[in-house]
């Protein structure tokens, strides 16, 4: 796919990876339909605006499925088509799993798992006249094996992709690919709530040294929306961890 001119929402992406991804789309030359639960502030709109691209902002909680519903008829009245959709919008509530009590996990799959069903579903009917489309989903390495304290994120992440490799399937009859990105320790504001010592200890574990920046998540986002061969899979972004 040529990005030039292309159409992109990309669901919460006021800030961390969300952002990173959305000035990536805007500098290829996208027009990008950003997304958040709040108004974006003065610095995150300059941020948008010195890439010299196109946006617009909507503001719309995952969690609430007629904010799903009006965010998509918006983002596609705003430019009459969606080329790319990228169902970034998470949380988590981490809790040991005999701790946990139904609202953590409710919270959780209804943001990271069934917001991205709703609004993919939606979405895919319009691809579906267009005949092309990318739907990208920004799973973790945490849905792929698991992680203590993280029952609730580790299953909405695990069942997102396993939404990405149905969706792809039935997606592939009319041209539309559908796949997922599996990040592993990236900087942001979960992983700055973490003690310098904590980061040590992980960034031991890791093959190459270090956290993960957003940009290199946006990268592999990038390289899904222009491969018009790759679709059904789970991009690991984890700098070997998982290995």
């Amino acid at each position: 796919m040529e990005l030039t001119s292309k159409v992109a929402l990309v669901t919460g992406s006021s800030r961390g990876i969300g952002a990173a991804i959305a000035t990536t789309f805007l500098k290829a030359g996208c027009r990008v339909i950003l997304n958040g639960r709040h108004e974006l502030t003065a610095e995150q709109e300059a941020t948008f605006t010195a890439t010299g691209g196109q946006f617009t902002y909507f503001q719309g909680n995952m969690a609430e499925p007629a904010d799903v519903k009006r965010l998509a008829k918006e983002a596609w009245d705003a430019y009459g088509q969606v080329d790319i959709l990228v169902n970034n919008a998470g949380i988590n509530r981490d809790k040991l799993f005999i701790g946990m009590d139904q609202e953590d996990f409710d919270d959780v799959i209804a943001v990271n798992l069934r917001g991205p069903f709703l609004l993919s579903k939606l979405i895919l009917k319009k691809m579906y006249k267009q005949r092309q489309g990318s739907i990208i989903n920004l799973a973790s390495v945490v849905g792929l094996h698991g992680n203590a304290g993280q029952a609730n994120y580790a299953a909405s992440k695990a069942g997102l992709i396993g939404l990405t490799k149905t969706v792809a399937r039935e997606g592939a009859l009319r041209g539309i690919r559908c796949n997922a990105i599996a990040p592993g320790m990236i900087d942001s504001e979960m992983t700055a709530k973490l003690s310098a010592k904590v980061k040590k200890q992980i960034s031991s574990q890791i093959p190459l040294g270090r956290f993960g920046k957003p940009e290199e998540v946006a990268q592999a986002a990038r390289f899904l929306a222009e491969n018009d061969y790759v679709t059904g899979q789970v991009i690991v972004v984890d700098g070997g961890m998982t290995i």
